[in-house]
């Protein structure tokens, strides 16, 4: 042995504890490095330029739920891959990769808890699992959900993240676009709100259904919200389209939503939302 190998294994090092990796977080809007632990107090909201990250489920219903005390209602069981898709690579491989990156079973998960002292079911969408795209199983989740709260005679709210119809399954996710507006039908024929927080990014089908059907439609800020894409808009009109125009502020201005409303106020809002809508039920509660 070396001499160097010998001052070298005589050396103790002492095991890596942190590392800029996990101190910092960089803001993906403005760049600007802030302290992870900053980050994460602020409910993942950058206290610099007010940037809202995406979040999943587990952060949703953290910050949704009362004393973040909540739990979490079966995924369905659909039929996996019912066209037999295949491109560059097979959708059960998709799905596998998803579920392994997510822990979920699809892209959409429902709960059950309390916002501000009342009963309610929430899902929310991930798009961390194939852009949050809407199949069977989303479709079926939503169902669920809402046949949940009626079950409950409590609010459904949805958090909506998604860029789409999942294409791997064609048809089949288009028809969850009647399916779950049957069941908000069903909510509304219950008496119970139907209660929609559209968060970046919510567009294609998603948009074109549950999305924009709520008794009342929120956003945070920043909030990417459409159908198509501005490209492909400005290519079929031939007219270039206002800055921000499918942000969640322009969507505001214009009436297509009710409110904007911050990450940190959202559970006092939604709270005092369910209070003013349902004051009999909740009171019996």
């Amino acid at each position: 042995m070396s001499w160097l190998s010998r001052v070298r294994n005589g050396i103790p090092f002492l095991p890596k504890r942190q590392t800029t990796d996990n101190l910092w977080h960089k803001c993906a809007k403005c760049g600007t490095m802030v302290f992870l632990q900053e980050w994460e107090d602020n409910l993942r909201v950058c206290p610099r330029c007010d940037f809202h990250d995406r979040i999943g489920p587990k952060h949703r219903f953290q910050y949704l739920f009362d004393d973040g005390d909540y739990g979490v209602l079966p995924a369905p069981e659909v039929r996996e891959d019912p066209l037999r898709f295949r491109a560059k690579e097979r959708y059960t491989e998709k799905l596998k990769e998803a579920r392994a990156k997510t822990g979920e079973r699809d892209a959409l998960l429902n709960a059950r808890g309390r916002v501000g002292g009342h009963r309610v079911i929430a899902g929310v969408q991930d798009f961390r699992f194939m852009g949050g795209s809407m199949g069977i199983a989303v479709g079926t989740a939503f169902i669920n959900g809402a046949r949940a709260a009626i079950e409950d005679r409590a609010p459904y709210l949805i958090f909506t993240a998604s860029g789409g119809a999942r294409m791997q399954e064609a048809i089949l996710s288009l028809m969850q676009l009647p399916r779950t507006t049957v069941a908000i039908s069903e909510l509304k024929e219950a008496g119970l709100p139907y209660i929609v927080i559209l968060t970046d990014p919510t567009t294609g089908g998603v948009t074109a259904s549950y999305a924009m059907l709520g008794d009342v439609q929120i956003a945070e800020p920043g909030a990417l919200i459409g159908f198509a894409g501005q490209r492909v808009i400005e290519q079929t009109i031939r007219e270039k389209l206002p800055e921000g125009f499918q942000r969640a502020e322009y969507l505001l201005e214009h009436g297509m939503i009710d409110m904007v409303v911050p990450r940190h106020q959202l559970k006092d809002v939604i709270g005092r939302l369910i209070g003013y809508l349902m004051p009999e039920e909740q009171a019996a509660a």
